[in-house]
């Protein structure tokens, strides 16, 4: 666990960048970067394309000049990486909502990337001053004041890659919408055949008719009210030309699932408490 506590509450792509970083060694002079860091003494932080510019107080008078970049990945690298993650609904979700995916590092690695560095050869930096060394303290500090800035915006770790947020989420919604066009019936859905449907009936499919043992169950409400629903994004319902009818009809068909979703959990809850109660009495 870094010593560096400039944000105390650190998203975990931040913290993973910072770990990485602090594997590679340089023990003594990233400690004296994370001091750089933690005083302030880096001015500003921009983007020139997937490059980073900074300017770091030292202590000469003028500020010293820091760059730092990433190798970036070429166009078909990323086009096979985003639809990687156009066809995952959790993954879709979360980058839209500006959240990093937790196993995301498993899309870039399954096309043969790295997101992070791999080796210390994988970062390059340079810095004005006099010291021969790189990372120099100035360099370190930098490193540091990126790790928060990813914690905000964590699309500011592609862009060190060679995407912005604005092109990432453009190509994530086109092949999302794409695929919803792909799927959508060209005429009306038959209806479900087969032994399964047949011989389940749907009032009788989520019935469990053996004894729980009660020591083994934990009965709780869902932690917040997202539903598969939410991941999902809008329902890939055709208007058949009326316009904007579908995504109003996909809009009020979501609406009435989320109902029945939470009518559901609320009955599903309190039926298990009153059977776990029944159970206890026995």
């Amino acid at each position: 666990m870094t010593q560096y506590e400039a944000q105390t509450s650190r998203e975990w792509w931040a913290q993973r960048w910072i770990d990485v970083l602090e594997s590679f060694g340089w023990v003594r002079r990233l400690a004296r970067a994370r001091n750089y860091a933690r005083e302030g003494n880096v001015l500003s932080i921009e983007f020139r394309g997937a490059k980073v510019h900074a300017r770091v107080q030292g202590t000469a008078p003028e500020p010293y000049k820091v760059s730092l970049s990433l190798d970036p990945f070429d166009d078909e690298q990323w086009q096979y990486v985003i639809e990687s993650l156009s066809q995952q609904a959790i993954f879709s979700a979360k980058l839209l909502a500006g959240e990093m995916p937790q196993n995301i590092e498993e899309v870039f690695t399954a096309n043969g990337l790295s997101l992070f560095p791999f080796t210390k050869f994988d970062i390059h930096s340079r810095c004005s001053c006099p010291d021969p060394a790189n990372p120099c303290k100035h360099i370190g500090a930098v490193y540091y004041v990126l790790g928060d800035r990813f914690s905000e915006d964590p699309f500011v770790l592609f862009q060190l890659r060679g995407r912005t947020k604005e092109q990432i989420i453009s190509e994530l919604r086109r092949l999302r919408s794409a695929s919803s066009d792909a799927i959508a019936p060209e005429t009306e859905m038959p209806p479900v055949s087969g032994t399964v449907a047949s011989a389940i009936p749907l009032q009788q499919f989520w019935q469990y008719d053996q004894q729980l043992e009660p020591s083994l169950v934990v009965i709780v409400p869902p932690p917040n009210s997202e539903t598969v629903l939410d991941l999902l994004g809008q329902m890939p319902l055709r208007s058949d030309g009326a316009g904007a009818s579908g995504s109003v009809s996909a809009h009020a068909m979501t609406e009435h699932l989320r109902g029945l979703y939470s009518q559901i959990a609320q009955q599903a809850v309190l039926s298990a408490m009153t059977t776990g109660t029944q159970s206890d009495d026995r």
